[in-house]
């Protein structure tokens, strides 16, 4: 894998991830659409249906095969947290991380919470609360990646050239 993008669900990895990859000329891949294709449903009713542990194993797995490929990597949002994953990522590639203001994630969070399984028993009310401690927990692993994208104020396009420029500045000095 050449790079992989964390953040907070919402943040736009997937987005930015096949952008990215068309720039690069290189494949993408997003991490939820290949544990699908293996757990033969997506990640919301697997989630539902065998719950997270069950999940986190099932993405480990998935993450380690993934990374083997060439290409752009869309991971989900709590695949740095778990077992060694983040370690594991930095190994293998560039890793970026898609940083939002609060306010941000909560709206794109709120709007798209029928597929966030995670969201399920959290009143509207209490959303930002949760998102807010859930971005605190997760934060100290985000933030270990090889670069970090305050991305606020700028287009796809902004994001990912700020990308290509960091990875091949890093590249060249590798």
């Amino acid at each position: 894998m050449q790079i992989s993008l964390v953040g907070y669900m919402a943040a736009g990895k997937s987005t930015i991830t096949k952008h990215l990859a068309s720039q690069l000329e290189s494949p993408s891949w997003d991490l939820d659409d290949e544990i699908a294709k293996i757990g033969g449903e997506d990640v919301a009713d697997i989630l539902r249906s065998k719950g997270e542990i069950a999940f986190r194993k099932l993405e480990r797995e998935t993450l380690l095969e993934t990374l083997q490929l060439n290409g752009v990597l869309a991971t989900g949002g709590g695949t740095p947290c778990y077992y060694d994953n983040m370690d594991v990522l930095l190994k293998e590639s560039y890793v970026v991380y898609l940083q939002w203001p609060m306010k941000t994630l909560i709206e794109r969070a709120r709007s798209a919470r029928e597929s966030r399984p995670l969201f399920d028993g959290v009143s509207d009310e209490d959303l930002p609360e949760y998102i807010a401690k859930h971005v605190f927990d997760r934060r100290p692993y985000y933030e270990r990646a090889n670069h970090i994208v305050f991305c606020d104020g700028k287009s796809v396009d902004d994001i990912t050239k700020e990308i290509i420029e960091k990875w091949k500045s890093q590249s060249q000095h590798t």
